[in-house]
């Protein structure tokens, strides 16, 4: 049957009509359920330009500017908000305020980011230095390309109020520390949050010369695989502890792998010791004073970057008459200060504390706030600690504190710790010994070893519980009595070694740590059902917490510059510095010092034969030793705390 075409209009727009009725029954039967949300309002206008400075390169700038300042002429000029980094730009605004952010935001600042030169579409070329020539008028550095890049923003940035200040955490933290050195009359203040100073002495890339391996390796090649992104090696190995292993003697990265192709990675095997090219790039030997007000920021438990802040502080200390020189520091991994809460580092609590919101909100807004708002009130202390341990927020008005009483801590070779010295009539034994062999090394933290970067567990690792090294032959541990009241050790730690080893060269690795009691944390499940699986390793009891841990490598006990052969089964004084904390060992719990002499990947293996340059050595010059710890009266082995009455 032919249907006529006014029929078949009719059925196709009453079907059309059902069909825009069930929707409409359906859009508001939603429309119940999840009431529509509007559009969240933009929070910052975001313009992209390119700064040139002297050299006539051009770096990438982002500029955030509150939507609230563009859009009123009746608004107050902001001050300016910079950072400078090696990680990247955004590209678009933010669209929720960042946690790191939130406490500035509240005050009004115009916020710029911009990428080094030879970084993304900056140009130029990223030469990963931190070397200022401040004697050469044409050079070009970190410090010239802040300095010139303040000079545009000022002239350039609509309604700013002519104050700037920096901030930035690592990497970022170094290039706002290097303003120091010839700071732009503007620069109002800054806070340098773990910054490195002097690569091969400490932080990121050495530990007194001992090369941090999997850190180095790693790290170059994500910043300068491609200048257009940030590169992870990929290891055809699941656990890197094995790939590292199996690579052998260092010069196999370079053999197997790169090829030469990273400048940084070449820089560090060209130059095993303490030259002149670390020396350049030892930035901080050119800082004696404080120049611009400097909220200096460290973690006691940084894994990259622990060291730095410590030094710029105490460099910028020589010569601070407007008391100018801030530093604050807490119970945080690399840069966990600028997470949303902070509210614990590993499995370690803080007490109910969200210290990294409190450090923002009480300390470092109120900060620049001061500085360049002139809002609020200077601070009154030098330094502010949060003290693990108690869980407090301390105050001191200098650094170290005067009242703290180096103390020492003595290791004895029955494997006892105490503050009294070895009695030659109570023990016969001179020392404690065990065998080190390249060929299995203690890993740094519990296998298997995800690699650095990205996530994996790299961030809490100084925090991991020790217990995983108690039963290697290799790692001797020293343990006290129970605490009958608290300890509060607060300032620089040390440890004086006397030791000796059958080779010719060799490492020796000091470990702090606080054990806690086997019934510190009541059970987070019933009596009856029993853990969830994985749930009774998540604990603190009988928890072995890293306080302090360090390297020093033989090589170079008597000169950084010229390293020189131990002589084999000669007892020799190892000084080992172990950093500033601030950490109260509580009541009941116990102290313990671990000793060991591989600490892998982390650091890279000591052959324990002297040779010319580790990253020349072939795989026989890497020979087992035996090591030994004296803890005689003539030999007394210990730490030195800083002891608070």
């Amino acid at each position: 049957m032919r249907l006529s075409i006014r029929h078949v209009l009719r059925l196709f727009i009453a079907s059309l009509l059902m069909t825009l009725f069930t929707m409409l029954i359906a859009a508001a039967a939603l429309s119940q359920q999840s009431p529509q949300q509007p559009a969240p309002k933009p929070l910052f206008k975001l313009q992209e330009v390119m700064i040139p400075v002297r050299d006539g390169v051009r770096l990438q700038t982002a500029i955030l500017t509150p939507i609230d300042q563009t859009t009123s002429d009746q608004q107050a000029p902001l001050p300016i908000l910079f950072r400078r980094t090696p990680y990247g730009v955004p590209e678009k605004p933010p669209e929720q305020m960042p946690a790191s952010l939130k406490e500035f935001a509240q005050d009004g600042y115009i916020f710029v980011i911009q990428n080094l030169r030879g970084r993304f579409k900056s140009e130029g070329v990223f030469n990963l230095s931190s070397w200022v020539d401040l004697n050469d008028p044409k050079a070009t550095n970190e410090t010239t390309d802040a300095y010139d890049s303040i000079d545009w923003l000022l002239k350039n940035v609509p309604n700013n109020n002519g104050k700037v200040g920096m901030f930035g955490v690592s990497y970022d933290g170094l290039t706002t520390a290097l303003t120091l050195l010839h700071p732009h009359p503007a620069l109002a203040a800054i806070s340098e949050q773990a910054s490195p100073v002097d690569q091969w002495m400490n932080d990121d890339d050495h530990r007194y010369g001992a090369l941090r391996e999997s850190y180095d390796f790693e790290y170059a090649v994500m910043e300068q695989a491609d200048k257009s992104k940030n590169t992870h090696f990929d290891f055809e190995t699941y656990d890197t502890y094995e790939w590292y292993l199996n690579l052998g003697p260092l010069s196999n990265i370079n053999a197997k792998y790169l090829h030469g192709s990273i400048p940084y990675w070449n820089s560090t095997v060209e130059h095993p010791d303490y030259d002149e090219f670390w020396k350049k790039e030892a930035w901080v030997s050119q800082l004696h004073a404080s120049t611009v007000p400097n909220l200096n920021v460290a973690g006691f438990w940084d894994q990259e970057d622990p060291w730095g802040p410590w030094q710029i502080f105490r460099h910028a200390e020589e010569n601070d008459p407007q008391h100018t020189n801030f530093i604050v520091a807490g119970p945080w991994y690399h840069g966990e200060w600028q997470s949303p809460k902070g509210d614990s580092i590993g499995i370690i609590p803080f007490a109910g504390h969200e210290t990294a919101r409190e450090f923002r909100e009480n300390i470092e807004a109120p900060f620049f706030r001061y500085y360049l708002h002139a809002q609020g009130e200077k601070p009154k202390w030098q330094a502010s600690t949060f003290q693990s341990g108690s869980n407090t927020w301390r105050t001191y008005a200098v650094w170290p504190p005067k009242e703290a009483k180096p103390t020492k801590l003595y290791l004895h070779a029955n494997g006892t710790l105490s503050f009294t010295a070895p009695d030659a009539a109570k023990t016969s034994q001179a020392f404690r010994e065990y065998i080190s062999d390249p060929a299995n090394p203690v890993p740094y933290r519990q296998r298997p070893i995800s690699p650095t970067y990205p996530a994996g567990d790299w961030r809490t690792w100084e925090v991991a519980d020790q217990r995983f090294v108690d039963d290697r032959p290799d790692v001797l541990s020293f343990v006290s009595e129970r605490l009958d009241h608290d300890l509060t050790v607060t300032g620089p730690l040390a440890a004086n070694l006397f030791a000796s080893t059958s080779g010719t060269d060799s490492d020796f690795i000091v470990k702090l740590i606080d054990v806690y009691p086997q019934d510190a944390q009541k059970n987070a499940w019933s009596p009856d059902d029993g853990p969830k699986p994985g749930q009774y390793s998540q604990s603190l009891n009988g928890y072995e917490l890293p306080v302090a841990m360090e390297v020093r490598r033989g090589r170079y006990l008597a000169s950084y510059e010229r390293p020189s052969s131990l002589t084999p089964n000669k007892p020799t004084e190892w000084n080992i510095p172990l950093r500033d904390h601030d950490h109260v060992f509580l009541k009941g719990h116990r102290i313990m010092v671990q000793v060991q002499s591989t600490w892998f990947p982390v650091i890279d293996r000591n052959p324990q034969k002297f040779v010319p340059s580790i990253y020349q050595a072939t795989a026989s010059d890497f020979v087992p030793a035996t090591q030994r710890i004296y803890c005689s009266p003539e030999l007394p082995s210990h730490l030195v705390l800083p002891v608070m009455p």
